[in-house]
């Protein structure tokens, strides 16, 4: 049987507590623990002595009044609640009682439900909050699971995914063990079903007319229609940012745009080589091998997107743009480049379309993983996307974003790709010349466990690049990493738990787009 909680414990401090008997009555029916004073000498005496939960403070007494006995108890006890209560609405005394910090205030004559709100906001909230949310949760992830027992289809998994990170970020806010742990189930069961519908549904996507929003879509759809309406445009690409990163820092640019978000799925492999090529060309993989047989040719990841300035390009002709648009493409690889971007942020003012890439993300993902303090820091998806607003709060992003919000642009944000953190190894079976990614490969006569990962004997079922006659790829599913036989213990060790992308899952294929308007 769980141990019950101790009362909690309230000061009131009133000169005319007296009359104030049934109220007192009133919160101790209520479990409450209820002590008194008359005066605030009294009541400094009791906090001093004694460890309360929240105090009650009568704003006119006389003696030492209620400021001044508000300023002595945070001497005391720095973090104890307290209300101010009092006969005044003026608003220079409301400005000193907040200015001393107080927690909220009440103005006479009070009436028991007011006291009672106020007291449970301040005390109880967390638990009133984590009560709520696991009757809202079970009744959310209920509702999605009954459309797994029926016919899912795209838009339904773009929903799984925001429901996912809404409700990673309530729990970031309010932590209860019980909910993190439903969720990190939930978002298994709902992986496995996304990866067995990718594998069904994929290749009939890449064919079909009415497939959902790809990444060889997003410019048509989103940047060339405001071009065409003689608009100027602001195309930022955040690379390997996830749906539930940007919803962190989303609010932070409210105060500046108007925003709509919307959504749309990378192509596979999930990973930057194919999906940022194909949203900037405008093409699938193996349109762009075609045009460029020598891109996907190289080993180094970084050289494989060398072209995309040109893909862009040529993708706005082929849409019907003039050649000679206005435009600028720039690739901010650090700090130092984004800083010297920020301070030259007024040259953009004049292009028609600027688009710019950032990769922090990106770096920070393959850099956890080799670095042991970023690995604490950011051991948790929590402490990930903490550690992604702190760099978004502080970055040249930020400042060129709160720049152009006075400049008549439509500024288009989104990603590549997002990332999914591993926690299984699966084998890999291949040739020394197989690409060295852990969460996709490519590669002469591949092969892996089918109940991990998904094998493509035939790249251009999947519109993917066949480099040679035996070329295969292999796709991981979930939260699986592949790892080679002989080498299975170091992998293990090195990438449990690192963030990967180019897979099949939720939090890598389903991407945040986001229009801003400024205000």
């Amino acid at each position: 049987m769980a141990k019950q909680a101790p009362a909690k414990k309230i000061l009131w401090v009133d000169d005319e507590i007296e009359s104030l008997k049934p109220h007192v009555i009133f919160l101790r029916k209520r479990g409450f623990e209820v002590d008194t004073a008359m005066s605030g000498e009294d009541g400094l005496a009791k906090v001093a002595k004694e460890l309360y939960d929240l105090v009650l403070l009568d704003e006119m007494m006389p003696g030492k009044d209620g400021l001044t006995t508000l300023e002595e108890i945070k001497d005391i006890r720095p973090h104890l609640p307290v209300v101010m209560v009092t006969k005044s609405e003026e608003e220079s005394l409301m400005d000193d009682a907040i200015g001393q910090k107080i927690d909220d205030y009440l103005v006479k004559p009070v009436n028991p439900s007011q006291i009672l709100s106020v007291i449970k906001r301040l005390l109880e909230s967390r638990q009133i909050i984590i009560s709520s949310s696991m009757r809202r949760y079970i009744a959310e992830i209920n509702r999605f699971n009954q459309k797994l027992y029926g016919e899912v289809g795209p838009d339904d998994w773009l929903e799984a995914a925001r429901i996912l990170a809404t409700w990673s970020l309530e729990l970031d806010e309010n932590s209860d063990p019980g909910l993190e742990q439903a969720l990190a189930g939930t978002r298994k069961e709902w992986n496995n079903e996304f990866t067995k519908y990718m594998e069904a549904n994929y290749p009939c996507w890449l064919f079909g007319e009415k497939r959902p929003l790809l990444s060889p879509d997003v410019t048509g759809k989103y940047v060339v229609p405001e071009l065409t309406a003689d608009k100027r445009v602001l195309f930022v690409v955040i690379d390997c940012m996830r749906l539930d990163q940007w919803m962190l820092i989303e609010p932070l640019l409210a105060e500046y745009y108007n925003i709509e978000r919307e959504y749309y799925f990378s192509i596979l492999p999930s990973a930057t080589p194919f999906a940022r090529n194909a949203l900037f060309a405008g093409l699938f993989p193996d349109q762009i091998h075609e045009a460029y047989p020598d891109n996907y040719r190289a080993q180094e990841e970084g050289s494989l997107n060398r072209y995309e300035e040109e893909f862009l390009r040529e993708s706005l002709i082929r849409q019907g743009l003039p050649a000679d648009l206005r435009s600028r493409y720039l690739k901010v690889h650090n700090d130092s480049e984004g800083e010297a971007l920020a301070r030259r942020v007024a040259d953009l003012y004049d292009t028609q379309l600027v688009s710019i890439v950032y990769n922090f993300l990106d770096m920070l993902v393959h850099g956890r993983s080799n670095n042991v303090i970023l690995k604490e820091i950011a051991g948790t998806e929590a402490a990930f996307r903490s550690l992604m607003k702190s760099w978004f709060v502080h970055s040249s992003l930020f400042s060129i974003l709160k720049a152009f919000a006075s400049r008549d642009f439509t500024v288009v944000i989104t990603s590549d790709h997002g990332s999914v953190l591993c926690q299984r190894g699966t084998m890999a079976h291949g040739r020394r010349t197989t690409s060295t990614n852990l969460r996709y490969k490519y590669g002469d006569n591949l092969n892996s466990d089918p109940k991990d990962s998904v094998l493509v004997k035939k790249p251009e079922e999947w519109r993917l690049p066949a480099l040679t006659l035996a070329t295969t790829f292999i796709i991981a599913k979930e939260d699986f990493y592949f790892v080679y036989p002989n080498r299975y213990n170091e992998m293990v060790r090195h990438f449990h738990n690192s963030f990967q992308h180019g897979g099949i899952s939720l939090e890598e294929m389903v991407v945040p787009l986001v229009i801003l308007n400024p205000k």
